[in-house]
């Protein structure tokens, strides 16, 4: 069974990457505008999002708009709006489990499921990782693709937003905690077995000759 300093780095680690995967979900910095070339008109940036477009002035003040439709988005950004959501909703559900499957908690007095209740929760981190590492490395491929494309013009090129590199950090935070939990909670390790031997009576007790 993994032992409490574990599980506690674990809930830590899980912790934050729950709370970068959110940030990824709603902040609309996945890809910010790109001033190369001719392209020095700094007044204004535009910045877009999972769910907003919006442009910023050089003055501070910012302007959002929702997208108009689901079905005109690339089809990264609509694989990403799913799969940062189901992330997030992962993520908390085997941070939830883990809870309830630690050492440091009494939720569950039975020892023997401790183990595999931890297991299923570093699953679910793992899964979580995975669902948010694969959109943002899929948005920041298009995007790359994009801005070395001759045929696409300066002004309407992009850059990789911070919530680009917030996912990926988040995405490597959850695979670590899901993977310290799967290392450290399969059933019997770190355990003698727990298992009692009993002895009668009649095989510790010196042996007696009756006439």
């Amino acid at each position: 069974m993994a032992s409490k300093g574990v599980q506690i780095v674990c809930v830590a680690l899980g912790v934050l990457g729950l709370i970068g995967v959110i940030i990824c979900c709603a902040i609309p910095r996945w890809r910010v505008s790109s001033f190369i070339g001719s392209n020095i008109v700094t007044a204004q940036s535009s910045q877009g999002g999972l769910w907003t477009t919006c442009v910023v002035q050089s003055t501070g003040q910012q302007q959002c708009k929702n997208y108009d439709s689901l079905l005109v988005l690339p089809s990264d950004l609509q694989a990403a709006r799913a799969m940062t959501i189901i992330s997030a909703m992962l993520s908390g559900l085997a941070l939830l489990i883990l809870f309830c499957g630690a050492e440091f908690t009494t939720c569950i007095e039975n020892e023997d499921a401790k183990p595999k209740i931890s297991l299923v929760a570093g699953i679910g981190l793992l899964l979580a990782g995975l669902l948010v590492i694969i959109p943002v490395s899929w948005s920041a491929h298009n995007i790359v693709q994009e801005f070395n494309n001759p045929l696409v013009a300066n002004t309407q090129k992009y850059e990789m937003g911070a919530c680009i590199f917030i996912g990926w950090a988040a995405g490597v935070l959850l695979l670590i905690a899901g993977g310290l939990l799967c290392c450290f909670s399969r059933p019997g390790s770190g355990s003698s077995g727990g298992t009692a031997k009993y002895y009668s009576n009649s095989a510790s007790a010196p042996n007696k000759n009756y006439v």
